[in-house]
């Protein structure tokens, strides 16, 4: 048979160069990394776009929080996009607009052109990332091959913060900020040309898209994540926070009731009949709460307390990610075995151990006491939750729902770290205005005339009394980091439950793994 023959004969949609899964699942990994990481690739840069573009302080947070806002609430709209109009089709899209985007945002030259590249990016990858995971369960077929896959996704996922934190210090060191920008637009342009080469087009599922689930879902989702960001920066008695939060618990309320009316509703509110579902949600939410914090908070630690420079701080967060890597391959190869809920309730319980730990961080602590090792736990413990959450997040459901699932799914853990750093950011000012109250008179006693001089300029402590308010602020946040955790970890103890099915479905073999 000819070439032009294979080609006649092939299937609409098929890829071009049909079986290679293992390039398959790169290309849908690579996305998902890139995606993940641009939620934090950009802390390490901060201080230099503040310099470059004259941002202010407070406008400075809208770098991250405008990726946040969009990513977070268009996540549900961009899966079902995919279910109605092709995953293969609606991920190439996402890709495009994140690429295109990030090159704005490398070329920006006055604030407001760098948020709008932000926000535009968070369209692209809440676009993006929820096809990418439903593309999984298109490409592979259930049992250990879709396993595999998970656990891969789920590495990436759960990794993609801290390996953004250290690409974020390389390219601001030995280049400059736009980099951290612009690293997107070679990968983005080789996924979208390799994407049709070795992924299928999905069946597309006619239909229409539930408009008013779609604008009350993304709205309310964006004024309870706005809400809780502008908590943090005015106070929870700020007006606007206080609006943000009416809206979003109406605009929810209305999601929910719509939902349950819609004919071809935008998220199927039976998938939360499953409650091992149900409870991967909470879980999800919980424990991505308690990890965007971790990140946050410990770049400040390490930058402004031990002095690392850009570069090194992004080094120090190399072992989390091995330690994610870990746990995770560990669940991905015995969870058909034991299932679900012993990877839950050992990884909550280590996460919940990792953070109670760092809640003990003054600034005499040393990196390897103070950091790595609770980080090392904490690390361990999220890479067992992430594959299991993922897989047990989507096991069962019908093919024509799963880009609903993954992108609920999605959208907790991008909902549930904005809310957690926002939250934790809110404890974190308190205490660390009243510690700096503490401090002021040690510093006004003992510091030198220069150093009162410069205080009297910029009402800023200097070192050394400034690390003991930043330390004791970061010790605090993690408290209610800690609590979020230990929600995760009574979620799985008493949500969670094995079932026969739930082995069969992950093992692919009738009754694995059961006595």
């Amino acid at each position: 048979m000819t070439t032009s023959q294979l080609i006649r004969n092939q299937k609409p949609g098929a890829a071009r160069r049909e079986g290679h899964p293992g390039i398959a699942l790169t290309v849908i990994a690579a996305c998902q990394l890139m995606v993940v990481l641009d939620a934090t690739i950009v802390n390490i840069a901060l201080p230099h776009i503040q310099d470059a573009l004259s941002f202010s302080t407070t406008d400075l947070t809208w770098v991250v929080s405008a990726y946040t806002l969009t990513f977070g609430g268009l996540l549900l709209l961009g899966a079902r996009a995919g279910d109605i109009l092709g995953r293969r089709r609606v991920f190439m899209s996402g890709i495009l607009l994140f690429t295109f985007a990030s090159l704005l945002g490398g070329l920006a030259q006055e604030p407001w052109q760098l948020l709008a590249a932000r926000a535009l990016q968070g369209v692209g990858g809440a676009i993006a990332s929820p096809t990418s995971l439903a593309l999984i369960t298109t490409t592979f077929p259930e049992g250990p091959e879709r396993n595999r896959a998970f656990g891969v996704f789920a590495a990436v996922s759960a990794g993609g913060g801290a390996i953004g934190l250290l690409a974020g210090g390389m390219l601001t060191e030995w280049l400059d900020w736009r980099w951290v920008l612009f690293v997107n637009v070679p990968i983005g342009v080789l996924i979208a040309a390799l994407t049709p080469l070795y992924i299928n087009e999905s069946e597309r599922h006619p239909g229409r898209f539930d408009i008013a689930g779609a604008m009350t879902s993304t709205l309310g989702m964006a004024s309870l994540v706005y809400g809780f960001i502008r908590a943090a920066e005015q106070g929870w008695r700020d007006g606007l926070t206080l609006g943000s939060f009416g809206a979003a618990l109406v605009l929810l309320l209305a999601f929910a009731f719509i939902e349950m009316r819609a004919k071809e509703p935008i998220t199927p509110l039976r998938m939360f009949a499953d409650r091992n579902r149900s409870g991967t949600y909470v879980i999800m939410l919980s424990l991505a709460a308690a990890m965007f914090g971790m990140f946050f908070y410990i770049v400040l630690f390490v930058q402004n307390v031990l002095g690392y420079s850009p570069i090194k701080a992004g080094l120090a967060f190399l072992p989390v990610t091995v330690a994610i890597a870990v746990g995770a391959g560990l669940s991905q190869r015995f969870l058909p075995t034991l299932g679900p809920k012993p990877f839950m309730l050992t990884g909550s319980a280590l996460v919940v151990a990792g953070l109670t730990w760092q809640s003990f961080i003054d600034p005499g602590s040393s990196y390897v006491g103070g950091v790595l090792g609770p980080m090392l736990v904490f690390g361990f413990g999220m890479g067992l939750n992430f594959v299991t959450v993922t897989v047990t997040a989507v096991s069962g459901v019908a093919p024509h729902e799963a880009g609903a699932a993954s992108g609920l799914l999605n959208a907790t853990q991008q909902v549930g770290g904005s809310l957690g750093l926002s939250i934790l950011t809110t404890v974190f000012g308190s205490a660390a205005d009243d510690e700096a109250r503490k401090q002021l008179p040690k510093f006004l006693a003992t510091g030198s005339a220069e150093q009162k001089a410069a205080f009297a300029k910029t009402h800023q402590l200097p070192a050394p009394w400034s690390h003991e308010v930043l330390a004791h602020g970061i010790a605090t946040a993690f408290v209610p980091a800690a609590a979020m955790a230990v929600l995760a970890l009574a979620t799985a103890w008493l949500v969670i439950k094995v079932r026969r099915s739930d082995l069969e479905a992950l093992s692919g073999t009738a009754g694995a793994g059961l006595g």
